[in-house]
């Protein structure tokens, strides 16, 4: 095999990995949050504050690492992002209280906005625009892997070992992963692009840069208006919008799910803490890495025929979920897995052609900044409020009637997605990278 062609598979393999990490740290708790909840005697609503809290600072930390990462080394950022969430995944496993759990848990969301902020940019930034789909396929499948993970991780040690000890292991391969980002190659931003960019200067009045250089407060200004604007211009771009916003309608559904499905099959079905994570978590990977691989397939397969063909199969998706996850809300005995795990599988069938439609959306030098403001976006609309909202309606009422929400956030994002399909932008069919 070529050396050139050897160098992109591996920083794929490695950040891949580093994503995956990223979800078992964030998916260990949800896991162990019966005997979280028994220990610090807990609402739901105050469990699900805990996920809540953590995507707040996420979603605030995204939008001022994105400008960073498009100005400077986005290998570095993602290191220290990687050391310092593994370093506080490591300090979750010695909390004492619900304050201290709080805290460092929605730290962790600080260190993880560093990664999910700019690794889809450096690995779009490794091959071809028609087969990014794939590419983000691949890389996405650490999404329902690393989450599987985490379930299969703390449903099986927590019972045996405490609830804290799933977090000694959870942190410790952070570590290796950070220094082996060190050693790889960043790729020129915008190579394989067709989409016209905005160079940062564009942003500026003339002379700015020259004869405000030096004033620590004027930076400051500069940096801020700049992202300012950047934030006007993506909000105005509709490509960019309402693939935005769909998301955000399925980060909602997703969010609510992960947290409390395996609550759900605990406490209204009656499985062992052992079994709920486990019989989701398998669900979760084995749909996971089928749905993500198909839909960047299918999404890129119908890319020569249509432009929209990204924003196509995440609506198409998302229809098809709402109905088979009522059925799985509501079914008992033999009929109640299957139903959930074929409404997973439409859930989790957008996640690459969804993020390819983002990232295609703009030009590479924003393209940083794009997803940190995408990802404040789905975030504050998304899984920030329903966690909570869930865990509110299941103490006035039931966790089974908390699960319509995500139902009907299905439906919204698929009709924004649908509406999305006729300002898909068009990309360059190059050859594969």
């Amino acid at each position: 095999m070529n050396p050139s062609d050897l160098q992109p598979r591996t920083a794929l393999l490695v950040l891949t990995a580093l994503n995956l990490l990223n979800y078992v740290d964030r998916n260990v708790l949800f896991a162990v949050q019966p005997l979280v909840q028994d220990e610090f005697h807990l609402s739901n609503a105050q469990i699900g504050y805990l996920t809540s809290a953590f995507l707040g600072f996420y979603m605030i930390a995204a939008p001022f690492v994105g400008p960073l990462a498009d100005r400077y080394s986005r290998k570095r950022i993602i290191v220290v992002g990687a050391l310092f969430w593994s370093g506080l995944t490591l300090l979750t496993a010695v909390t004492h209280n619900y304050r201290e759990l709080l805290v460092r848990h929605t730290l962790v969301g600080v260190g993880e906005a560093t990664f999910v902020t700019i690794a889809p940019t450096f690995v779009a930034d490794l091959f071809h625009e028609n087969v990014r789909g794939r590419i983000l396929g691949v890389f996405y499948l650490a999404i329902p892997v690393g989450s599987a993970g985490g379930y299969l991780l703390g449903g099986y040690l927590a019972p045996h070992y405490g609830w804290r000890f799933p977090f000694y292991i959870a942190a410790a391969p952070g570590f290796a992963l950070a220094i082996a980002v060190l050693f790889l190659k960043e790729p020129e931003r915008g190579q394989f692009d067709s989409t016209k960019d905005v160079a940062e200067g564009d942003l500026l009045p003339e002379g700015y840069r020259a004869s405000l250089a030096t004033a620590l407060f004027l930076r400051i200004f500069l940096y801020v208006r700049k992202l300012l604007l950047l934030i006007f211009a993506l909000l105005r771009n509709p490509a960019f919008l309402t693939a935005t916003l769909g998301m955000a309608a399925m980060t909602f559904s997703l969010g609510g799910i992960q947290v409390w499905m395996p609550k759900f099959l605990f406490s209204e079905r009656h499985y062992t803490l052992e079994a709920a994570n486990f019989a989701f978590g398998i669900i979760i990977v084995a749909d996971g890495i089928l749905a993500a691989l198909a839909g960047g397939w299918l999404g890129d397969y119908l890319l020569p025929r249509m432009k929209s063909s990204y924003y196509l199969v995440s609506a198409a998706s998302m229809l098809l979920g709402v109905p088979i996850m009522i059925v799985a809300l509501f079914a008992r005995g033999s009929a109640m897995m299957p139903a959930i795990a074929v409404a997973a599988f439409f859930l989790l069938l957008n996640t690459a052609p969804l993020n390819a439609a983002v990232i295609n959306s703009v030009g590479a030098h924003i393209r940083a900044t794009a997803l940190a403001v995408n990802i404040f976006i789905i975030h504050i609309l998304g899984d920030v409020p329903s966690p909570t909202m869930m865990g509110w309606v299941a103490d006035k009422r039931s966790l089974q009637a908390a699960f319509i929400l995500p139902v009907i956030a299905m439906g919204i994002s698929s009709a924004i997605l649908f509406y999305g399909m006729k300002f898909a932008p068009p990309v360059k069919l190059g050859d594969a990278g």
